[in-house]
């Protein structure tokens, strides 16, 4: 008769089997192309390629910053101009670096003094650079964290965003401009917008506009946002909100010299030069610089938002009774939100008097969410992008590069003004569960 077998060796343990079972499916998935098609081309596996292009992108900005020779541009001015302030001189009349007089609002101030003391006084660049290197994998770190949010654009495409955008990273960490700044605060406060953390996401915004004007581009869609998200009188509440802060950093300038201050920061007359401009190199000079052609444009910009806002953004709205209590019955989805925000940057970008090689940090990584918001085909959406960053890093512009980029920005909004017109009050606006 044979011994008798313990239950323990006679049974299998099941936690020993499913886990071979598991790697035995993961193998088999691993060996498949299918699941490297489906990692590339599902929007819900984005979060796998993101990670993969965070790392990379750490070594690539300091590949950058070794490799490739620091041109000084504005960085040197700025420090003069921080360096006016800390020296005692609050009046924007008199403060100034080489390239000009100082044209932006306070939180620049305070921003630029920050880097004006960790870097010695302004004197090491290299550690700079290093600082604006943080500061990409931040924006792009954030950026991704939207983008996986609203689950739309394929994976892929964070590809080319990430390794071709040649102009973003040498904006960043060769040229150490202000943009990037701005926008990186910009973007934070859209990831508490989507939080619905009102009060935060305004501050973070009035931030940004601290810093560099542009931001101001997308105010009429914050309006908008806030008007249906909480009603009219909260509206004005995060709207006071924006100008106290404002209003706070300014407070040492203004005493000193509220006119220069207000004049010189928020200087919506301000000329550009003709020499930087990339999207108006096909007119001649004498017209870039007449005023009538800049009053032209800003109609454009004011017909085109007003156009948006009554036949896209709001067009459920049939009464103005009615949009004052909107909230009360609809929330914004997320991919509202970034739409709405995206969509009226762009706009402002389209009918904008002047770009300059660096303003391209305030929309490029837009530029997917809006192309991928249209009925447009896949392949068409790259040919636009790739076809974008040839016309920026054509220098100098010339008629062919600028035409080229008014093409291109003519049919993203073409699409927007069309294809959007049938799905934002369906797909993005959604009612509220009762």
């Amino acid at each position: 008769m044979p011994p008798p077998q313990s239950r323990s060796s006679s049974r299998k343990n099941p936690s020993s089997s499913n886990l071979s079972t598991r790697l035995k499916s993961f193998s088999k998935q691993f060996l498949n192309l299918s699941f490297y098609k489906d990692l590339l081309i599902n929007p819900n596996r984005s979060i796998y390629v993101m990670f993969g292009l965070f790392i990379i992108e750490i070594f690539l900005n300091i590949f950058i910053i070794k490799r490739t020779n620091y041109t000084e541009i504005d960085w040197k001015a700025y420090m003069q101009e921080v360096e006016g302030v800390v020296n005692g001189t609050f009046d924007y009349y008199k403060l100034k670096g080489d390239t000009g007089p100082l044209v932006y609002p306070a939180g620049f101030v305070y921003i630029y003094m920050i880097f004006y003391y960790i870097t010695n006084l302004g004197r090491n660049i290299g550690l700079a650079q290093y600082l604006f290197a943080g500061l990409y994998l931040i924006m792009i770190s954030v950026i991704f964290y939207i983008y996986n949010r609203i689950a739309k654009v394929p994976p892929y495409a964070y590809i080319f965003m990430c390794l071709l955008a040649y102009r973003i990273h040498s904006i960043f960490v060769l040229r150490l401009f202000n943009d990037p700044i701005a926008m990186t605060f910009l973007y934070i406060s859209i990831v508490f917008l989507l939080r619905r953390q009102w009060s935060i996401a305004c501050i973070l915004y009035s931030l940004a506009v601290s810093i560099k004007m542009n931001i101001l581009l997308m105010a009429p869609a914050l309006f908008i946002i806030l008007l249906l998200s909480v009603g009219l009188r909260a509206t004005f509440q995060y709207i006071f909100y924006c100008a106290l802060l404002q209003f706070i950093f300014a407070i040492p300038f203004l005493l000193s010299n509220s006119s220069a201050y207000i004049i010189r920061s928020f200087d919506l007359g301000r000329q550009f030069f003709y020499i930087w401009t990339v999207n108006w190199r096909l007119i001649p000079e004498h017209i870039f610089l007449n005023r009538y052609f800049h009053l032209c444009l800003l109609l454009l910009h004011i017909l085109v938002l007003l156009y948006v806002c009554r036949y896209q953004w709001l067009k459920n709205i049939t009464t103005f009774k009615e949009l004052l209590n909107y909230h009360k019955n609809y929330i914004l989805s997320d991919d509202a939100n970034v739409t709405l925000m995206f969509y009226s940057n762009f706009i402002g970008i389209c009918f904008c008097r002047s770009l300059h090689y660096q303003f391209y940090v305030w929309y490029y990584h837009m530029l997917y969410h809006l192309l991928w918001s249209t009925n447009s085909k896949n392949i068409v959406n790259l040919l636009i992008l790739g076809l974008i960053e040839w016309a920026w890093n054509v220098y100098p512009s010339t008629v062919m590069s600028s035409l080229i980029l008014h093409i291109c920005h003519g049919y993203i909004l073409f699409k927007l003004l069309t294809s959007l017109a049938m799905k934002s009050n369906t797909k993005k606006i959604e009612k509220k569960s009762k």
